[in-house]
């Protein structure tokens, strides 16, 4: 079945589980699964602590998670683009 638009929050949830088991396992993480880019960090910083990773690199990577679901992910960036433009606007170079 193909998807179109972007998963649900149920989806997200599976896809999340399923990668967070994949990088424990030690694999790396797949793309197309709709998680954000924080997310995505913090599970390849679990898959590159392979074959150990700590308690807290999986507690980061399900609050980075859980900040995606919140909004909380994408209001930070929204934040930091606005920093880096309002940067650029009071820099006279080009």
């Amino acid at each position: 079945m193909v998807r179109f638009g972007r998963p649900g929050e149920e989806q997200l949830r599976r896809n999340f589980d399923s990668v967070l088991t994949a990088v424990l396992s030690g694999r790396g993480v797949r793309t197309g699964t709709g998680l954000d880019h924080q997310t995505q960090t913090a599970l390849w910083a679990i898959a590159r602590a392979r074959p150990n990773p700590s308690e807290a690199l999986v507690a980061a990577a399900r609050r980075a998670f859980a900040g995606q679901v919140d909004g909380t992910n994408s209001a930070e960036s929204r934040a930091e683009m606005d920093r880096r433009i309002a940067a650029r606007g009071s820099d006279p170079t080009p």
